[in-house]
């Protein structure tokens, strides 16, 4: 399992998503229950097929509710799990499970809808030397737990924010007048030991990112017919370079892109595409 982001990260963002569903107060618990401390039971049943992704922060949730909860995974993070599965059952405050459902269910559910796809993405290509990276493409506040959740499914993290590593797109390229301009700035500005990926979209990109010394080269929205040479040329010229492939990837393309032998695949699909898995809690 992929390690967890620090819980001094996690329990800022918990509280903040608390507060924002909290408000002034769960005036539903707290009306209808005099003595809010008692103590219940519940469990967490999956109510699809899926990669069940969370639980570890999940019980942050409760805990933060609830010092005394307990929260036991019936699962490991990260095992797939079949419709009808109880995941997890906890202990707590009834006022701290009734209060925290929503924010624990609603993360658990999102990261499970991420894993689940991301697994489909990876297992496409199991086979083969090429690995799945993810992108920048996530929700505004969540990106360190979507990422965290595109690992346990099996991808590889691309870079977590823009002060990770360089990356060289087509707009900056125009900006600073060409590739060979925006490579030689950077060299002098960048702080040791960022690479620099240099974003192509035909041969002759490819040639200049080569020609100025790119760590990584990425094949932007190339068809397979057209990456083959390019992968060539870059393997012939500094085999050092890693070679990612990007552009709408898919399920139905993932295989063939990865059989041109690229080291890695890009794609914010297994984010940006997918849908969450259905987990409810049920009070014991």
């Amino acid at each position: 399992m992929s390690a967890l982001p620090s819980l001094i990260i996690i329990d800022r963002l918990l509280e903040n998503w608390l507060l924002e569903d909290i408000g002034r107060g769960d005036f539903t618990t707290q009306g209808l229950f005099v003595d809010r401390a008692k103590i219940n039971r519940a469990v967490w049943v999956v109510k699809e097929d899926g990669v069940i992704t969370g639980l570890p922060i999940a019980a942050r949730v409760f805990k933060l509710l609830d010092a005394d909860a307990k929260f036991v995974f019936e699962k490991e993070e990260g095992e797939f799990c079949k419709s009808g599965t109880t995941v997890a059952s906890i202990k707590g405050s009834r006022e701290a499970l009734l209060t925290g459902e929503r924010v624990a269910l609603n993360l658990a559910m999102r990261l499970s809808g991420i894993a689940t796809a991301t697994r489909s993405y990876v297992e496409e290509i199991g086979d083969l030397p090429t690995r799945l990276v993810d992108t920048r493409k996530t929700t505004p506040g969540l990106r360190i737990l979507e990422k965290y959740a595109t690992r346990v499914g099996g991808a590889v993290n691309h870079r977590m924010g823009l002060d990770d590593a360089v990356m060289i797109k087509d707009n900056h390229i125009k900006a600073a007048g060409g590739i060979e301009k925006a490579i030689a700035l950077l060299r002098n500005n960048i702080p040791y030991p960022l690479n620099i990926e240099v974003e192509t979209s035909n041969m002759e990109e490819v040639k200049e990112a080569l020609e100025y010394n790119a760590d990584i080269i990425m094949l932007d929205n190339m068809s397979p017919e057209k990456m083959i040479p390019a992968i060539e040329l870059i393997r012939e010229t500094n085999s050092r370079v890693r070679i990612e492939a990007s552009g709408n990837i898919t399920l139905n393309t993932i295989r063939t892109v990865a059989a041109t032998g690229v080291d890695y695949i890009s794609s914010s699909a297994p984010i940006t595409r997918s849908t969450w898995l259905d987990i409810s809690m049920r009070m014991i």
